[in-house]
């Protein structure tokens, strides 16, 4: 056997390692943005939660199968979608760095999860299940505080995209995504982000065209 051959399981465990701790460390950061934390509190929460990295279009979790965990995407990006009874996928949500991805309904009960999720990217993520995320909740006051805060922002803004959905142009529902991820535009692929959208990649081309052509004429 090569040298080489025996050093390459050395160097890929050596970066799985670097990811992890850049994958705490952007968790650390998240949370101490949002919350007065002391450094034990932080190690509290840190111990708590695994390493998880996904390759593009692997499967985190199936419908159907428990609803077993919260995810903190470090790195990459989310999908989480359902499938119609023709196999259609509409997708729900996109979850890129720094946000947070779970079958929300589901997750305290552990109940079979309505939602596929899978990444549309390589993948950082950070995974804890619900008896220890309940833990952080009891234990820290201060995440438990700032937890309810996203949980209120996150209502919000699922009441906005069904009001979107039901009553704003297919135009107003391209910008309204644009202004709530504003760094997956050039990430997403189209059809993904038709889906979500809720219009055909054809419509979602001509808006498109149309923001560039605007966009060229000011210019002038």
């Amino acid at each position: 056997m090569s040298p080489l051959a025996g050093s390459r399981p050395l160097k890929e465990r050596a970066l799985r390692g670097d990811r992890k701790v850049a994958s705490f460390d952007r968790l650390r950061t998240y949370i101490g943005a949002r919350a007065a934390l002391t450094p034990g509190e932080l190690d509290f929460i840190q111990a708590l939660f695994a390493f998880r990295p996904l390759e593009k279009g692997e499967v985190l979790q199936r419908a159907g199968e428990p609803a077993q965990h919260m995810v903190f995407v470090a790195k990459g990006c989310l999908r989480s979608y359902v499938l119609d009874d023709k196999g259609k996928v509409h997708i729900v949500s996109f979850a890129p760095e720094d946000w947070w991805l779970a079958d929300s309904g589901r997750f305290a009960s552990g109940e079979p999860s309505a939602l596929f999720i899978d990444a549309i990217e390589a993948s950082d993520l950070l995974l804890i299940d619900h008896p220890s995320h309940q833990r952080i909740l009891d234990g820290v006051p201060g995440y438990a505080a700032a937890y309810r805060v996203g949980l209120q922002r996150l209502a919000a803004a699922k009441d906005k995209r069904i009001i979107s959905s039901l009553s704003a142009s297919a135009l107003d529902r391209y910008l309204d995504f644009l202004a709530r991820y504003p760094t997956l535009v050039g990430r997403v692929p189209l059809r993904m982000l038709a889906s979500y959208l809720g219009m055909t990649p054809e419509t979602l081309s001509r808006i498109r065209r149309k923001i560039s052509t605007r966009a060229s004429a000011g210019k002038r």
